[in-house]
């Protein structure tokens, strides 16, 4: 019935002229309707406005998250190719290093990484990942393309525990590359400070002087270090009348703070066993 109704009253109205009472009542029913629609647009209009808030809130929350996770995976990129641009310099260094006349002949490079540290700067050990299964032993040079690091002390199969020439009880037989006065490299009495001790009032020691380790020729005393691997740079030479040494202070090449990777030294020779 209400089809058929409005069916007949788009009909009348098609059919009636504009100034018709068709039209009339039309124009008055809409007169009358306005202000009851403006009040309804008006009492809408903010519940629209607090949807469109929160549908709004929800969209920002939804992009921002998803802008973090963008965020973060960049990050996480950044950061993955730094490290590998650190890893290639610093394996570029050791390479040349290794391919430098500098290298020990006599030994094979063993490039591993410290995967351990201790947890006090007064323990001046590492761990380095690489072990016996690698041809590493005891007592096993390691060092740096800048220099000298220490020796292996403790050995398993895949790792090894090296102590650091700035170590207390570490010393390191060494000689004044330019003038070849021989002493002893050792901790000095500050934090990171090394000097060169037992050198004779009467050597040549300068500031500036490269040192190295000083090696040995005996077959039946071999050296715990390769000859010429160079450990640091004096920086302050001194001498008192009661003393019997200079006072000797080097400055090592090696940066102990910032060590991340290493060359242990395996020697090729044949190391004799006891009987």
């Amino acid at each position: 019935m209400l089809v058929l109704l409005s069916l007949i009253l788009i009909t009348v109205s098609f059919r009636s002229p504009a100034t018709g009472a068709v039209h009339g009542i039309q124009t008055a029913g809409a007169t009358v309707l306005r202000p009851f629609e403006l009040g309804a647009e008006r009492i809408a209009q903010p519940f629209r406005d607090v949807y469109g808030y929160f549908s709004g809130l929800v969209h920002a929350k939804r992009e921002n998250a998803r802008l973090r996770a963008d965020l973060d995976r960049v990050r996480q990129q950044l950061i993955q190719n730094q490290n590998a641009q650190q890893d290639y310099s610093t394996l570029l260094g050791q390479l040349h290093y290794i391919d430098s006349p500098q290298f020990p002949r006599d030994y094979r490079p063993v490039n591993t990484r410290i995967i351990a540290r201790a947890p006090s700067e007064f323990d001046q050990h590492v761990v380095i990942a690489a072990g016996s299964g690698n041809g590493i032993t005891l007592d096993t040079p390691v060092v740096t393309q800048d220099g000298l690091v220490g020796r292996v002390t403790a050995l398993s199969s895949n790792a090894a525990e090296v102590t650091l020439i700035t170590d207390d009880e570490s010393a390191v037989q060494a000689r004044d590359l330019r003038s070849g006065a021989i002493g002893l490299v050792r901790h000095g009495q500050g934090q990171g400070q090394m000097i060169l001790d037992r050198v004779g009032k009467e050597s040549d020691v300068r500031s500036g002087d490269v040192i190295v380790t000083a090696g040995t020729q005996s077959k039946q005393y071999p050296s715990l270090f390769p000859r010429g691997i160079q450990i640091g740079q004096v920086v302050s030479v001194g001498q008192t009348d009661t003393a019997p040494y200079k006072a000797i202070q080097i400055q090592p090449y090696v940066n102990f703070a910032s060590l991340d990777s290493v060359i242990a030294l395996v020697t090729k020779k044949r190391i004799p066993v006891a009987p």
